[in-house]
C-alpha cells in the first residue's frame, strides 16, 4: 500500500511539471510557432504565450511647453520623473499586435524668461496611454516593440515659480493666477525593446489640448521620455 501510494504522488508530482512550465513565461512576447500561433523559445521549456502581459515602468522624460503667451512659454526642457504600471491585449491570435493602456504618474512643464527673469512651471499628471504595439523578433528572446497611439491626462499638482519675484504657486489653481487647465491628451509614438522579462523604451508625446485658459493663445506640452521595466 505504502509503495503505491508513494508511486501515485510521483505521477501526480510529473503531471504538474509540463502546466508549470507552460506558465514560466507569462507576459513574454512570443515569436510564430512552427505550427501557428505565438509561442516562447527557451533552453528549459517551450510554451504558447498568453494573451494578456502586465508590466511595470519607471524612467525620466526632458519635458517643454510650447506657448504663444509669453509668461507661459517654458521652451527650454525640464527633467521629470515617470512611474506607473500597465497591461497589454492581444488584438489577434495569429498576430502579435497588442492593445497596451495602465495608470502612469508623469511629471511635465518646461523653463523660460520673462523679462530677463527666469521661471519653471511644472505639470503633474495622472495619464492612461492608450497605444498600439507591434512585437517583432530580431533574436531568441529579444524583441524590437515600435508603439503608437495617444495618451489622456489629468493634473495632480505642480508648482510655477518665479524666480525673479521669488513667488511659487500651484499650477492648477486659479486663485494664485495659474494658466494652465488640468486635462490634457495628445499623440504618444516610439519604440520598446524586450529581452526576456525586461523592458526599455524611448518614446515622444505631442500635446494636442490647448492647456492654457486663454483661448486665443495656443499652449501645448510636449515630452521626451525613456523607461526602463519588466513585463509578467
Amino acid at each position: 500500500m505504502t509503495h503505491l501510494m508513494a508511486a501515485l504522488c510521483v505521477l501526480a508530482l510529473t503531471a504538474t511539471l509540463p502546466a508549470q512550465a507552460q506558465t514560466r513565461h507569462r507576459g513574454r512576447y512570443t515569436p510564430p510557432a512552427p505550427r501557428g500561433g505565438y509561442s516562447t523559445h527557451s533552453s528549459r521549456s517551450y510554451s504558447y504565450a498568453p494573451n494578456t502581459y502586465f508590466g511595470f515602468r519607471f524612467g525620466l522624460s526632458a519635458s517643454h511647453i510650447n506657448s504663444d503667451a509669453p509668461d507661459l512659454n517654458g521652451s527650454s526642457s525640464k527633467t521629470g520623473l515617470n512611474v506607473g504600471a500597465v497591461v497589454g491585449v492581444q488584438l489577434a491570435p495569429q498576430a502579435p499586435l497588442f492593445f497596451e493602456t495602465g495608470l502612469e504618474y508623469s511629471e511635465k512643464g518646461g523653463k523660460g524668461k520673462l523679462g530677463g527673469d527666469k521661471f519653471s512651471i511644472g505639470l503633474n499628471y495622472l495619464e492612461v496611454p492608450l497605444t498600439l504595439k507591434y512585437s517583432a523578433y530580431v533574436a531568441p528572446a529579444t524583441a524590437v516593440e515600435p508603439f503608437v497611439g495617444g495618451y489622456l491626462s489629468c493634473g495632480v499638482g505642480g508648482k510655477v515659480k518665479d524666480y525673479g519675484n521669488r513667488e511659487a504657486y500651484s499650477s492648477f489653481d486659479d486663485h494664485y493666477g495659474a494658466n494652465f487647465k488640468r486635462f490634457d491628451g495628445g499623440i504618444r509614438v516610439g519604440c520598446g525593446l524586450a529581452y526576456e522579462m525586461l523592458y526599455a523604451e524611448l518614446g515622444y508625446d505631442f500635446g494636442l489640448t490647448n492647456i492654457g485658459d486663454n483661448a486665443f493663445d495656443d499652449t501645448h506640452n510636449g515630452a521626451l521620455f525613456l523607461n526602463i521595466g519588466v513585463n509578467f
